[in-house]
């Protein structure tokens, strides 16, 4: 299992109200549910699939 990074971010408490409507839905604690609106904004963006392409093309090379 890989090493656990902590990162420290900060919300206006109107940000932090709105993050809290998410428990359940994307996790119940305060990072799971960052840290899981982050990846699926990524995949929504393409993000995960381009860096993993890029990534298989520099291998094949």
């Amino acid at each position: 299992m890989s090493a656990i990074k902590r990162i420290q971010v900060s919300f206006t408490e109107k940000q932090y109200k709105m993050l809290k409507n998410f428990k359940g839905e994307f996790g119940d604690s305060d990072a799971e549910i960052i840290r899981n609106i982050v990846m699926a904004w990524l995949a929504e963006k393409n993000f995960i699939s381009e860096t993993v392409k890029k990534k298989m093309n520099v291998d094949n090379e």
